[in-house]
């Protein structure tokens, strides 16, 4: 889509030319939804292309996603063995249910900052304790994935901020996990994404029915009555999602179906 109220695309080299932000401003990534809709109060688009920040890092310590990694080459990654949790990839970059052209033009950090709660990325970073990379004007700051997301379209970014990168430590990545996900339709957008991992401990995130990804952490692997105890107690009504992708007593119901099942694949 044309966006004709834009008078002004600015392309810096690096981080010092990156302009200070203000109101009219869009951040381009990849520009996926950005381009999806007019956008009337955008004046000036500041392209964070050619920046040439890292995709993905591999290390001992974990791996490393910079915020323009696109959808494509992080499904492509190829993880060690090590890291079992590194299999949530690629059903995460699915469930972005994109075309080929959307996997190579859309980003990681453009998907986890658009806050929808369909929006796979946040389900992958969430249950893995993954730590943002955020650039004010100035130094750096970091902030757990788990409180990046605020609400539908709304962040922990404050203004004039951007994301640089995803970090998720490789002892998260060594937990066993399990995947669950559910849509009203086979191409349509996420009713319900859930995610479990267990360690020493068991958590389940839960993304695509809320309204912000809700992380619930235990001991050990719960019982069916304490699980169910659990999200009723910590997701009331007013946390369900409600759109034409399913309503909050449908996603409530699923979310309950699927905790369930990743609680018994975990617990054998």
């Amino acid at each position: 889509m044309d966006l004709n109220t834009v008078t002004e695309i600015v392309t810096p080299k690096n981080r010092a030319a990156l302009p200070a932000l203000a109101a009219g401003d869009a951040v381009l990534a990849g520009g996926t939804w950005l381009f999806s809709e007019p956008q009337p109060a955008v004046t000036r688009l500041v392209d964070l292309s050619a920046l040439g920040w890292d995709e993905l890092e591999a290390t001992e310590s974990g791996l490393r996603i910079g915020a323009t990694c696109t959808i494509a080459t992080l499904a492509a990654f190829d993880p060690p063995a090590s890291w079992p949790a590194a299999r949530l990839i690629l059903p995460c970059c699915r469930a972005l249910l994109g075309s080929f052209k959307i996997w190579n033009m859309a980003t990681a950090g453009g998907n986890f900052c658009m806050a929808l709660p369909a929006g796979p990325m946040a389900a992958l970073f969430t249950a893995l304790d993954a730590q943002c990379v955020i650039f004010p004007p100035a130094g750096e700051r970091r902030l757990a994935a788990a409180d990046f997301i605020l609400g539908p379209q709304k962040t922990a970014l404050a203004p004039g901020e951007l994301l640089r990168a995803i970090k998720i430590p490789a002892t998260a990545l060594r937990r066993r996990t399990a995947f669950r996900q559910i849509s009203l339709n086979p191409l349509g957008r996420s009713g319900a994404l859930l995610i479990g991992t267990l360690a020493e401990d068991f958590a389940l995130t839960v993304t695509a029915a809320t309204r912000h990804p809700i992380r619930l952490k235990f001991p050990a692997v719960p019982d069916a009555a304490a699980l169910a105890h659990r999200l009723a107690e910590a997701i009331g009504p007013q946390d369900y999602y409600d759109d034409v992708h399913g309503q909050p007593a449908w996603r409530r119901h699923v979310t309950h179906i699927l905790a369930e099942e990743i609680r018994r694949e975990l617990a054998t």
